[in-house]
């Protein structure tokens, strides 16, 4: 006959099996300022959700004046941003996160928005000097330089010209026109083709397929103007301020619109829309403040654009749920109005640029445990 085993000790004392799976990675943080480990009690374990090094990554240094845009490039690895100071820094997204290029004689004047080529490493930026850049990123230097417009230019998108394999750039200005050129690092000096809206232009954005180009303007409206009949088709209503950024949902459908008043719309922008206005959501929580900066919002790629953020002059970034219309998170992190917003293109994390020179990347949602 086999013996008894031991009796468990008095007091029940607990004891846990180790789990054989392998954990996935984590940090565990503790919630404490004493000294004393007893008074530690509090553990929260994050989850990470992305590839970065942390949660939460500050890259500053680069610039010594307010930041007006900041993007992702297309593949997510490269973050470009544009400067009051008139020069554009460019960063590595994932660790160790360096400041690998600093572009300082491109314009004249504070470079107002960028973008990335989406069929070459080359990078437009237009300016306060009313030109419109070409840069070489593989060599770091401006290989074409347009005489654009006239006035201030405050936006710029791109677009690959469908079957014709020929990107083209749409351009906004302070002149009251926007204008169509052929983008690449050579191409003619005259625009493709020029619209009078007839008040300063804010903000413009292609449309999915590149027939149609989205206008903010002072008018309060966003012209929509095709490029086929060179003429204007219609135009989106309700805002009651002046629009300061556009931004078109991964699947074409739907237009964000960021505005002075404070009032950010959604704007249905499908050949037959369910609604005669033609408004989506109407979403409150990004305050514009007093300063008219024009704050660019953007979506949500990685989940195919349920979520849309915009920058406010509270210091912090506004993310909403699209189908609902309520404010997911308010994001702080900046000493500075948080002028410009971009989502990484494959994961969930976002990018923001602010007054303060500074700006910060980091996870949309670690997953935190106590």
């Amino acid at each position: 006959m086999s013996k008894r085993g031991a009796s468990p000790p008095p007091g029940g004392a607990l004891v846990k099996r180790a789990r054989s799976s392998p954990e996935p990675a984590t940090n565990q943080i503790v919630i404490s300022s004493s000294n004393d480990e007893r008074q530690q009690a509090l553990i929260r374990t994050v989850k990470r959700t992305s590839s970065l090094e942390a949660p939460i990554i500050s890259l500053s240094g680069a610039h010594g004046a307010e930041i007006l845009s900041c993007r992702f490039d297309p593949t997510g690895q490269n973050i470009a941003a544009c400067s009051a100071d008139r020069s554009v820094s460019l960063w590595r997204t994932y660790a160790p996160n360096t400041n690998y290029g600093q572009l300082a004689s491109l314009h004249k004047a504070p470079i107002l928005d960028l973008q990335w080529s989406l069929c070459a490493p080359l990078l437009y930026t237009v300016s306060a000097d009313h030109a419109l850049s070409v840069s070489d990123l593989t060599t770091g230097q401006r290989v074409r330089r347009l005489r654009a417009h006239r006035g201030i230019i405050n936006s710029l998108d791109r677009t690959m010209a469908g079957g014709a394999g020929v990107e083209l750039v749409v351009t906004g200005s302070d002149d009251g026109t926007v204008r169509v050129w052929e983008g690449g690092d050579e191409g003619p000096k005259t625009p493709v083709s020029v619209f009078e809206i007839g008040c300063p232009v804010t903000a413009v954005c292609w449309s999915a397929d590149g027939q149609n180009i989205y206008a903010g303007a002072l008018d309060n409206e966003i012209h929509v103007l095709d490029l086929r009949k060179n003429e204007q088709v219609y135009s989106l209503m309700g805002h009651t301020d002046t629009p300061t950024s556009l931004s078109l949902s991964p699947n074409g459908n739907y237009l964000l619109s960021p505005s002075f008043s404070s009032q950010t719309i959604i704007h249905d922008v499908r050949p037959f829309s369910p609604s005669p206005a033609r408004v989506h959501r109407t979403l409150m929580g990004a305050p514009a403040g007093f300063e008219n900066t024009l704050l660019r919002g953007a979506w949500s790629k990685d989940d195919g654009g349920r979520r849309v953020a915009v920058g406010g002059a509270d210091r912090t970034v506004c993310i909403w749920d699209v189908e609902s219309g309520k404010v997911l998170y308010k994001l702080p992190g900046h000493k500075g109005t948080v002028t410009a917003v971009d989502f990484h293109p494959k994961e969930p994390i976002i990018l923001t640029g602010s007054k303060d020179a500074t700006m910060l990347v980091g996870e949309i949602e670690p997953s935190i445990t106590v």
